[in-house]
């Protein structure tokens, strides 16, 4: 249990930022940053990122990872010191999340498929990857805590998915 803990603690500033960016379009005052993350280029005919993707969820998600770092860290981790040093962990984790998913939907672009049609599994497992590649340097965790997380994660993102579907905040279950 203590295995599932850690590894849900850990990466939860990275989950969190990948659900931020929905959340930030729903705020009027974030709409100034609503613009794409691409400047509208697009590569062999087709946008780079999409139109969905833009620095207002880039930046609230980055910083909502460092929010959640330093939340998880006061409520769990007595003692904890280095409160910049935990906030940057959560940075990071929330741009690498952010920046697996820009990544993946590069590659969906390419393919032709949709932004709102699935990609299964690239669609839920491009924001572990990228927020654990990204984190690496500062926090080497161990390759079987990785794994662990990949897999946590990877149910987490299904279930969240299913839940934001059935509120009206996205167009399908997966």
């Amino acid at each position: 249990m203590d295995f599932l803990l850690q590894a849900f603690l850990f990466f939860m500033p990275a989950g969190v930022a990948n659900f931020s960016p929905m959340f930030a379009s729903r705020i009027p005052y974030l709409h100034k940053l609503n613009a794409p993350m691409d400047f509208g280029k697009s590569y062999r005919g087709k946008r780079i990122f999409g139109a969905n993707k833009t620095w207002r969820g880039f930046i609230s998600g980055a910083l909502m990872g460092g929010a959640t770092s330093l939340l998880v860290s006061y409520l769990f981790v007595p003692n904890s010191s280095n409160a910049w040093y935990t906030f940057l962990i959560g940075v990071v984790l929330g741009v690498g999340a952010l920046t697996g998913d820009a990544v993946e939907s590069f590659f969906k672009r390419q393919r032709s498929i949709a932004p709102s049609k699935s990609w299964f599994p690239f669609d839920q497992i491009d924001y572990i990857i990228g927020g654990l590649l990204f984190v690496y340097p500062l926090a080497p965790i161990p390759f079987i805590l990785m794994g662990g997380i990949l897999i946590l994660y990877f149910g987490l993102h299904l279930l969240f998915s299913y839940l934001a579907y059935l509120i009206g905040f996205k167009k399908s279950p997966i």
